[in-house]
């Protein structure tokens, strides 16, 4: 898999991680986010020791807004 945003192997090296509000909760599917960083590491809840995607500040924003206006259909 391709990526051209940057990876941290160890989601546990951040702080102040929560859960995503668009992150699906009754079936355990979910990401988390982790504010007050340079970049914007997001993480799968089930590995918090696995890896964590970095985005840009920009990057985080136009996926959010993506999501939010359907891009992404389920």
């Amino acid at each position: 898999m391709h990526t051209t945003e940057p990876t941290s192997p160890d989601g546990t090296s951040f702080t102040g991680w929560r859960k995503s509000s668009y992150s699906g909760g009754a079936n355990g599917d979910c990401l988390e986010v982790a504010d007050g960083h340079a970049t914007v590491p997001v993480r799968d809840s089930k590995s918090p020791a696995g890896p964590a995607v970095l985005f840009s500040v920009d990057g985080w924003s136009a996926f959010v807004a993506a999501v939010k206006h359907g891009a992404f259909p389920a």
